[in-house]
């Protein structure tokens, strides 16, 4: 199996794709690549690895977040893996809007498990294609920044370049 990766920087980072048949399969940040890369070689076992200058159009299309259209993430293509219960956690997560927050009780409800809040907090936790599914949206019930996997500066970041504010750590 054929993985392309690239790296891609930013202004809060460099950052590493992972493109698998033309869908986004993995993104970290370099400080977490080694992770993802053994995650990958466990979800799909023996891996060619690749190097391309835009595997899928997902460096072009975070080029063009960072440089401001915050709505380029939303046309690329994913493969995340994951379980049924991850996977709607993250189709709900897709759909907040850049510019948006929701809190993960809101997030709960939205997939349709009110009573799973902290189940779906570790389906946040787990996203392997953070920015993509915007997982740096979701805020805790008291409006504040919680968790994110890149780090609360890149978070505040990232909801600052959206437009929604940054809320207070």
């Amino acid at each position: 199996m054929v993985i392309e990766i690239s790296e891609v920087a930013s202004p809060i980072g460099k950052i590493v794709v992972a493109v698998r048949a033309g869908r986004l399969c993995a993104l970290a940040f370099d400080d977490s690549w080694p992770r993802k890369r053994a995650a990958l070689e466990r979800r799909f076992g023996d891996v060619e690895w690749r190097r391309a200058k835009d595997p899928g159009g997902v460096a072009r299309a975070l080029r063009r977040y960072f440089d401001g259209d915050i709505d380029a993430l939303a046309r690329i293509d994913v493969d995340p893996g994951g379980t049924p219960f991850q996977r709607a956690v993250w189709t709900r997560l897709r759909n907040v809007p850049a510019g948006r927050t929701v809190s993960y009780g809101e997030l709960a409800r939205a997939a349709g498990y009110p009573r799973a809040v902290r189940a779906v907090g570790a389906a946040n936790g787990s996203n392997p294609v953070g920015l993509v599914i915007p997982c740096h949206r979701v805020i805790g019930s008291s409006g504040k920044l919680v968790g994110y996997g890149g780090g609360l500066h890149r978070k505040r970041w990232l909801l600052s370049h959206e437009g929604s504010g940054a809320p207070a750590p």
